[in-house]
């Protein structure tokens, strides 16, 4: 059952996000007349959608792009450029204070973060792609970020990331040589988790979500701060009190998890671990 938390009206560019099961909710990259292209104003939804969701209980939350625009999301939208690209100071504000903040939201949130890439993945696709923690790709699904032919580099930041993630060598093809890639190639990389026909996707998606579902929530959470310490300091995302790293050692989550594997059964997270 979905629950919606905020719509708008169907051709109206937004990013829209709900309750999609118990634990797991959905932010979907609506533009569907630009292959769910991000407009400045989306970059602000995107930001409060994701720090909305970091505060609730979940397990999950998946980003997908819109179905009806046959994409995952195809880049920024290029109409809008002309209003802030050619100067210096519009720019920068568009990257550090409108970019910048939306996909270091995704970075710092501590529950999973699923990719459901339902289509083209190019420029700011390939960044929200990356900031993810799985993904999940159409396996006709093709992947870049030719700015090159537009005349113009990856912001520092956004650079960083997709480096840090698809690891520099591919980051230079991509960047120099405006080069694309399918998702066959990055799944054999191991930038995607899992690679299936489209008819078959959402079905995988659930399976992944539910799965996660059964998880320790705070071991997850745990770890994803862990694995955003190895980012590049220069991102300036949210760190680990290294101090706090084994303070969790006697929580009931902990507790439960070990209990349960020595008594030869599954573990009974969340609420009911706090009863075990």
């Amino acid at each position: 059952m979905s629950t919606v938390i905020a719509v708008t009206a169907d051709d109206t560019p937004a990013v829209r996000w709900c309750y999609v099961l118990d634990g797991v909710a959905e932010v979907c990259i609506s533009n569907p007349t630009r292959m769910n292209a991000m407009t400045v104003w989306m970059w602000a939804e995107l930001r409060e959608a994701f720090e909305t969701l970091s505060a609730q209980p979940l397990s999950a939350i998946v980003l997908t792009g819109d179905p009806s625009g046959h994409a995952f999301c195809a880049g920024g939208d290029i109409q809008e450029y002309p209003a802030f690209r050619f100067d210096a100071t519009s720019l920068a504000h568009f990257h550090e204070a409108q970019v910048w903040p939306g996909l270091r939201a995704i970075l710092n949130c501590d529950i999973p973060v699923i990719a459901h890439i339902n289509g083209t993945c190019m420029g700011a696709g390939l960044e929200l792609a990356c900031c993810a923690d799985i993904r999940l790709a159409h396996s006709d699904a093709v992947f870049g970020a030719p700015i090159a032919k537009l005349g113009f580099p990856m912001a520092p930041k956004e650079a960083a990331v997709v480096a840090s993630v698809l690891g520099t060598s591919v980051a230079r093809n991509i960047l120099l040589q405006a080069a694309t890639y399918r998702a066959e190639l990055l799944h054999h990389m191991g930038f995607l988790a899992e690679i299936h026909p489209a008819q078959d996707l959402d079905k995988v998606v659930t399976r992944v979500a539910n799965k996660l579902r059964t998880l320790a929530p705070e071991a997850a959470r745990l770890n994803k701060q862990l694995l955003r310490d190895t980012l590049p300091d220069s991102l300036g995302l949210r760190r680990r009190d290294a101090n706090q790293a084994y303070a969790y050692a006697g929580s009931a989550e902990h507790r439960e998890g070990v209990t349960a594997f020595i008594a030869k059964r599954s573990p009974r997270f969340g609420a009911s671990s706090d009863d075990a």
